[in-house]
């Protein structure tokens, strides 16, 4: 199955510490690929580089809201390794709030502040499009590579508020209209660059992973288990194949298109 094989290729994983992000990082050391672990938090993108098996793995300090970040990773990641060759766009903002009282509140529509709203459209949007510039524009001008966007089944679907209601049938939280609205972009900027760089030989796809079960509240994790075909929340691990097909040759005539590995969530 050479065709899923990764040595000696360079990949990118941003926002690599988070608990998806560590999984994405450790399928891509098994299939052979030189890593690099880039997360505002250093020490925890080191101690996350060095339990990867496998080659030589680089840990990096970086915001994918800055130019000037990305550029300097860029310039060390080619001076480490020579090239670039798949960048995991996985760096996102979900939901959430300090106060668990208030969030009900301050997570409804009418109320959900503007300055969190603008804060996940950078991260979540403008962060994907500075990286795939940074990163992909060398890719362009070798001639090949592969762009993975991360999005959600919510960049597809609206969300079911429903499945947030505690069993007294209280709303402990909505769905924000930030993240659906961010991956949403996502989702249509891996076409427009799929169709700019395709003839540069870079591949882009969207990855819509469902939801990840990790501490919910029992009630939570039922419900949304419930509306699932495959009847449960995923695991960690239920994305590292897909990242690595994407990466890798075996999706070679693979472009513009998005991957959703949701349990069946959208396909009822």
């Amino acid at each position: 199955m050479n065709f899923f094989d990764l040595t000696n290729k360079t990949a990118i994983v941003t926002g690599a510490c988070g608990l998806i992000g560590q999984k994405h990082c450790e399928a891509l050391a098994i299939a052979g690929a030189n890593v690099v672990v880039a997360d505002l938090h250093i020490e925890k993108a080191r101690e996350v580089a060095a339990g990867l098996p496998g080659s030589i793995h680089l840990p990096l300090a970086v915001d994918v809201t800055s130019p000037e970040s990305l550029a300097a990773a860029r310039d060390e990641i080619i001076t480490h390794f020579g090239h670039i060759d798949v960048l995991v766009n996985n760096a996102a903002i979900n939901d959430m709030f300090e106060n668990p009282a208030m969030a009900a509140d301050l997570s409804k529509f009418e109320n959900f502040p503007l300055a969190t709203f603008r804060q996940v459209l950078d991260v979540n949007v403008t962060g994907i499009f500075l990286a795939a510039q940074v990163f992909g524009t060398p890719m362009a001008e070798q001639g090949s590579g592969s762009i993975i966007n991360v999005a959600s089944t919510y960049g597809i679907v609206g969300p079911d508020q429903n499945i947030y209601r505690n069993e007294a049938g209280e709303q402990t939280f909505y769905k924000s209209p930030s993240y659906p609205v961010s991956k949403g972009a996502v989702v249509n900027f891996t076409r427009y660059l799929a169709a700019y760089w395709g003839n540069k030989g870079v591949r882009v796809n969207t990855l819509s992973p469902g939801g990840v079960e990790n501490s919910q509240d029992a009630f939570f994790v039922k419900q949304y288990s419930a509306k699932t075909p495959l009847g449960r929340m995923a695991a960690p691990t239920d994305y590292q194949g897909a990242v690595v097909f994407l990466a890798s040759d075996a999706s070679g005539y693979m472009t513009g298109a998005n991957l959703v590995v949701d349990g069946g969530w959208t396909a009822i």
